[in-house]
């Protein structure tokens, strides 16, 4: 039998030209890349195929993604001290692999997460954002006010069943608990959302946040994301947010001795009357 090895990547990209993070045949994808990139540091043909903490849409960023690959030992113990500065050499700019190690027992960069944390970054400056951050900042051109967004996001913590701010999938719950959920002003004109969870389901974050600028431009009332959370079917109303503004920071693990269990865990289907959480969907 060949005697494998399970690596954990930390990496980082810039969404703008990815159609997304998941491998499609005739696009280019941050998944494909990575892997043919592997495939040709690890003369591995096929390339090996990874699994991400989470999948990100086409525009999406990510600073701190997690994935992992298994991959036979004698493969990587030859190239093992080398293979991140090899990586450096293969990948395109906009993709980085910033560490490789050896996963501890039990690792599953998807079911071991503990939490995933996004920011989006949006700029309400009438005469537009900064052309240096304008493939990572939404420029919105109405005033904001964070005070009112935050009175309304209050209402959107803790678990709930999220469908009427995800895109629905057979098959799929829509419970999530949302940890945080917290607007800030890092700039004059700059305000950032933080946003977490112990998982998302596909469009989460940005319908959350399409419902929140519509409170802070004053279309609005605080109380109406609330109202639109509790009837729990999607509302036309609610504009989501465009992909370029949102970045994945970080992806949170328990310690090694606690993630076999947390994988075990995530696997379950959750309901609001039994609160383990479900595999996480993808988040764009």
């Amino acid at each position: 039998m060949t005697a494998l090895v399970r690596l954990r990547l930390d990496l980082g990209y810039d969404g703008a030209a990815f159609a997304g993070w998941a491998r499609q045949p005739g696009q280019r994808t941050v998944q494909g890349v990575i892997e043919d990139a592997l495939g040709r540091a690890l003369r591995l043909d096929p390339p090996p195929m990874l699994t991400v903490a989470g999948r990100t849409d086409a525009g999406v960023h990510a600073r701190g993604q997690v994935a992992h690959v298994v991959l036979p030992v004698a493969a990587y113990g030859t190239v093992s001290a080398t293979l991140p500065r090899r990586l450096a050499g293969l990948l395109p700019a906009d993709v980085r692999v910033w560490r490789v190690s050896v996963a501890p027992d039990g690792f599953d960069a998807r079911f071991s997460a503990l939490a995933r944390r996004y920011a989006y970054r949006v700029c309400d400056d009438p005469v537009g954002v900064d052309p240096l951050r304008r493939h990572d900042v939404l420029w919105h051109p109405r005033p904001l006010d964070v005070d009112r967004m935050n009175e309304a996001a209050a209402l959107l913590t803790g678990e709930h069943d999220f469908a009427a701010y995800c895109r629905k999938r057979e098959g799929a719950t829509t419970i999530r608990e949302l940890q945080t959920l917290r607007w800030e002003r890092v700039e004059p004109r700059l305000a950032v959302a933080t946003v977490e969870a112990d998982a998302f389901c596909h469009s989460m974050v940005r319908a959350l946040v399409g419902a929140l600028l519509a409170v802070g431009d004053g279309r609005r009332e605080p109380d109406w994301p609330g109202r639109v959370l509790a009837a729990r079917v999607r509302d036309s109303a609610v504009n989501v947010a465009p992909a370029h503004g949102l970045t994945l920071e970080e992806v949170r693990y328990p310690d090694a001795a606690g993630l076999a269990e947390r994988a075990q865990r995530t696997r379950r289907v959750r309901t609001l009357a039994a609160s383990a959480p479900e595999p996480s969907a993808d988040e764009t």
